[in-house]
């Protein structure tokens, strides 16, 4: 039996958040994404919830299912209970230690100046604002998990390449 990786397709990423409710209007209400489905799973004492950039979700949880892993570009956020009661529990974003792992998602927007004024006028945290630094075409800001999310300008709306 043999498989062709060029149909091989990047379906999701996972990251761990302290508090879903925290997690999920950031990333609903602040990014725009909408939530194709969640899993609890008791045994386990977690719950997974699926995100991504999607005109219309099946009202059907096994469409539902079946959406959320037949795409590219889906965001897992996993919540491991009772972390949100913990004040003193973070999880580590990646980037305390540079160089040592994980460092960050991006998303793609219409206009990467509005974009960010959005993200102030919402009292988003920035990592790192377009005005800071030599880049000034990216910013960074920061999920309730002090994970760093990458801002950067859509090429097909602008024509140019971010980098």
């Amino acid at each position: 039996m043999s498989t062709d990786p060029s149909k091989y397709v990047f379906n999701h990423t996972m990251v761990r958040v302290k508090d879903p409710k925290a997690s999920l209007k950031f990333y609903q209400e602040v990014l725009g994404m909408k939530l194709i489905t969640k899993s609890d799973h008791e045994e386990a004492k977690f719950t997974l919830y699926f995100l991504a950039y999607v005109d219309q979700i099946p009202e059907n949880e096994e469409e539902k299912k079946k959406m959320c892993f037949s795409m590219p570009g889906v965001l897992e956020l996993t919540h491991n209970w009772g972390t949100e009661n913990d004040e003193k529990f973070a999880y580590a974003n990646g980037n305390s230690d540079p160089g040592k792992g994980y460092g960050h998602i991006a998303i793609l927007v219409d206009d990467i100046n509005k974009a960010c004024e959005r993200f102030e006028q919402l009292g988003v945290n920035f990592k790192k604002r377009l005005t800071d630094g030599k880049m000034k075409h990216i910013a960074f800001i920061l999920d309730p998990d002090n994970y760093w999310i990458e801002i950067i300008q859509n090429p097909t709306v602008s024509g140019q390449s971010p980098i």
